[in-house]
C-alpha cells in the first residue's frame, strides 16, 4: 500500500521514474518492428518500441509515438498521430499540471485510420481500437478509450477518455461523446448529436442532448407546430 498526500504528483513521479520519455534521432527507432510486407510512406516516424504488424500501409507524415501496437492489414491516412499523451490537467494555484501518460494505444487488425486523426495513448492503460473499425478524416480518441470492432466513425467526432464503445457501432460526423460512458452495442449516432450519458445498443440516437432519434423527431415537430401557431 502507497499512502500519499497528493497522489497526482506521486504518480507523475513513478511514471517519470520507470517510463521516463526516450528521444529518438530517427525518423524509425532501431527498437521497432515493422513486419512483412508493410510500406512505410516518407516522412513517417515510428518511435521506440513501436510493433507494427504485416501488410499495413502508413501513409506520409503520419507520427506512431513510442510503445504503440498496430496489428495486420491497417492503413493510416497522411498526418495523423497514433500514441499521443493523454489531455489530462490538474488545476494547481497558479497552474494547470498534466499527468504524464504511460499507457499504450493499440490498433488491432484491419484497422483504418483516416488523415488528420489523433488517437491518444492510456494514462496508465491502454486505448484500443478493435479489428476492422474505420475512422474518418479529423476524428479524436481520447486516452483509455476502447473503441470496440467493425464501428463507424465519421469525419470531425470526438470521444473523449475512459469511454467504451462497443461493437459495431456507428457514429457520423460531428458526434460528440462524453468521458466515463458507454455506448451499446450496434447503436446509430446520427450525426452533431451530443452523447451526454450511457446509451442502449441497437437503437438510433439524435440531438444535444441527445435521445432516441423518433423522440427527438416528434420534439423537433411539436417544437415547430408551436413556433407556426404562436401569435405576437
Amino acid at each position: 500500500m502507497i499512502i500519499s498526500d497528493d497522489p497526482f504528483r506521486d504518480y507523475n513521479k513513478i511514471v517519470a521514474r520507470f517510463r521516463p520519455f526516450e528521444p529518438c534521432a530517427k525518423h524509425i527507432s532501431d527498437t521497432a518492428t515493422i513486419g512483412q510486407g508493410t510500406i512505410i510512406q516518407p516522412g513517417v516516424f515510428i518511435g521506440n518500441h513501436v510493433t507494427i504488424g504485416e501488410n499495413c500501409i502508413i501513409h506520409p507524415n503520419v507520427s506512431i509515438y513510442d510503445h504503440t501496437i498496430i496489428g495486420n492489414n491497417v492503413i493510416i491516412q497522411s498526418n495523423s498521430v497514433i500514441g499521443g499523451d493523454a489531455y489530462y490537467f490538474k488545476r494547481r494555484p497558479t497552474h494547470y499540471e498534466k499527468m504524464e501518460s504511460c499507457g499504450r494505444t493499440i490498433l488491432e487488425d484491419d484497422v483504418e485510420i483516416g488523415a488528420l486523426c489523433a488517437v491518444d495513448k492510456g494514462v496508465s492503460g491502454d486505448t484500443i481500437i478493435g479489428k476492422g473499425t474505420k475512422l474518418d478524416n479529423h476524428v479524436q480518441i481520447g486516452h483509455d478509450t476502447h473503441v470496440g470492432k467493425h464501428c463507424l466513425i465519421g469525419a470531425h467526432s470526438a470521444i473523449a477518455g475512459v469511454t467504451i464503445i462497443e461493437d459495431e457501432v456507428c457514429i457520423w460526423a460531428q458526434v460528440m461523446i462524453n468521458k466515463d460512458i458507454v455506448v451499446g452495442k450496434g447503436a446509430v449516432l446520427l450525426a452533431t448529436s451530443a452523447i451526454d450519458k450511457s446509451v442502449e445498443g441497437g437503437k438510433v440516437y439524435f440531438g444535444s442532448p441527445a435521445i432516441e432519434a423518433r423522440k427527438k423527431w416528434r420534439e423537433i415537430v411539436t417544437l415547430r407546430k408551436i413556433a407556426e401557431n404562436y401569435k405576437d
